[in-house]
C-alpha cells in the first residue's frame, strides 16, 4: 500500500482494520514494524519484555513487533509490514523475515520507491 515513511504506521492500521471487518481473527495477524515501535508494542513493552512475549505465546490479539524484534515474531497467516521510517538496513531486514513469517498474506505498507530499492525487485 503506497505511503509515506510518516504515513505507514496509518495505512497498517487501515488495513488492519479491513482485514479484521472482513472476518479476519486478529490472532492470525502480526504487525511489524521498521522505524517507530506501534503505540500498542510501547505500552505493552512498558510492562516488561517477558508479559509482552507471553502475549505473542498466547496467540489471542493481533501483535505488534518492531523490526529488531522481528526474527522473535512467530508465524501468522497475516503480516502487515509498516515501512515507517528507520535506517535502509531496517527494511532490508524485516520484508524477508516478514515474507518468511506470513503464511498467506503479507502487506507492505510505505514508499515504493524505497520499498523497490531496498528489495532490488519492483512491488
Amino acid at each position: 500500500i503506497p505511503a509515506s515513511a510518516e504515513g505507514a504506521l496509518d495505512a497498517a492500521e487501515e488495513a488492519l482494520d479491513l482485514l479484521l471487518d472482513s472476518g479476519r481473527a486478529p490472532s492470525e495477524v502480526l504487525v511489524l514494524t521498521t522505524g517507530a515501535r506501534h503505540p500498542w508494542a510501547e505500552h505493552e513493552l512498558s510492562f516488561g519484555e517477558a508479559s509482552y512475549w507471553a502475549q505473542q505465546d498466547a496467540g489471542d490479539d493481533v501483535f505488534y513487533a518492531d523490526g529488531a524484534a522481528a526474527d522473535r515474531a512467530a508465524t501468522r497467516p497475516v503480516v502487515i509490514v509498516a515501512v515507517n521510517g528507520g535506517p535502509a538496513a531496517a527494511a532490508a531486514t524485516v520484508l524477508p523475515l516478514a515474507h518468511k513469517r506470513a503464511g498467506t498474506l503479507l502487506i507492505v505498507c510505505g514508499d515504493p520507491q524505497q520499498i523497490n530499492s531496498v528489495l532490488g525487485t519492483g512491488v
